[in-house]
């Protein structure tokens, strides 16, 4: 059996706006394209991705920790996998994830009917060549926007017993990718219950099914907001914080759980902004493929880009045999 890890940021904005710094944007597409090549070599037998969400596929009517998608199709947001796109994602294998997750201690919840959005798809078009259902995908919700949110302990757990289930395949040809995606630092106007309109938590509640207006204009406040940033206006968001980031990317490096447990999501916020959130992506990847022992971590790519709200980062991991 081999495993491998890539975790990456994730900006839609990356259609929809040009950073001023041309070598940004060239540092960060070269980066997809080059693990690309490497995943195509790889041939990944399953792909387990975890991956938050930006209510669009997960809202407040029933808001879970983590969620295993045992069916999912794409949301289409920001036009990745529209048109309810199927991922292709190994049904039995799925449902045999959840029990040993179960079976570890973690409750988590399971979807028939997962939509994914952008935190999953984004990563799966640049890494999968524009082909969102090319290999066998299991999705795994980790919620990193909708407060509050499970801790960053609980969230290693999830980690560790997803570690547990790759290692229960046991297959010789098994060639297993981990992916995390979300981060590092970012402040989007990610809407919060409690501090918007009825009309804005009624979204928040059960927005599911946008008509392609309220999308649109949805869209359009973000590429706003991106522009404002990467014109010095601050007042609007968290800045971009490559300090924190790089502090995270340390961490990730020397697989100190110890000092990822301590982090609240309280700290999250205030270093990272609300997107910051999303880093329990990273550490339930991390996690589980510290399950297999020792890895050797690469940071393939970070750049700060304030036209795309992203610190934005690519790493890739291995064992070390």
């Amino acid at each position: 059996m081999s495993v491998k890890l890539i975790c990456a940021s994730h900006s839609p904005l990356m259609e929809f706006a040009s950073p001023a710094d041309k070598r940004q944007e060239d540092a960060v597409r070269s980066t997809f394209e080059k693990l690309a090549q490497d995943v195509e070599a790889y041939q990944p037998t399953l792909i387990i991705s975890f991956g938050p969400d930006h209510f669009n596929g997960f809202f407040y009517d029933l808001m879970p920790s983590f969620c295993v998608g045992i069916r999912a199709t794409a949301a289409g947001d920001w036009d990745y996998g529209k048109g309810n796109l199927k991922l292709n994602v190994p049904e039995h294998t799925a449902v045999e994830l959840v029990r040993k997750v179960l079976d570890e201690g973690v409750d988590i919840a399971y979807s028939y009917r997962m939509q994914a959005d952008h935190g999953v798809t984004q990563p799966l078009h640049f890494l999968c060549q524009g082909q969102l259902d090319r290999y066998p995908t299991i999705p795994i919700f980790v919620n990193g926007a909708a407060a509050p949110m499970p801790t960053t302990q609980r969230t290693l757990a999830l980690g560790r017993a997803v570690g547990k289930f790759i290692q229960s395949l046991n297959l010789e040809n098994e060639r297993v990718l981990i992916l995390g995606t979300g981060g590092l630092s970012h402040d989007p106007p990610t809407p919060q219950m409690g501090s918007v309109s009825a009309e804005v938590e009624e979204f928040l509640i059960c927005g599911r099914y946008p008509t392609q207006a309220a999308r649109d204009a949805r869209q359009a406040k973000i590429i706003s907001v991106g522009q404002r940033l990467a014109a010095g206006d601050q007042s609007i968001s968290v800045p971009l914080n490559p300090e924190w980031d790089m502090h995270l990317l340390e961490l990730f490096k020397n697989a100190d759980f110890e000092a990822i447990e301590k982090m609240t999501e309280a700290d999250i916020r205030q270093q990272g902004g609300r997107g910051g959130q999303e880093i329990r992506s990273w550490i339930a990847a991390f996690a589980a493929l510290s399950e297999f022992g020792r890895y050797d971590m690469c940071i393939d790519c970070y750049e700060p880009i304030s036209e795309w709200i992203a610190g934005f980062g690519i790493v890739s991991a291995e064992l070390i045999k």
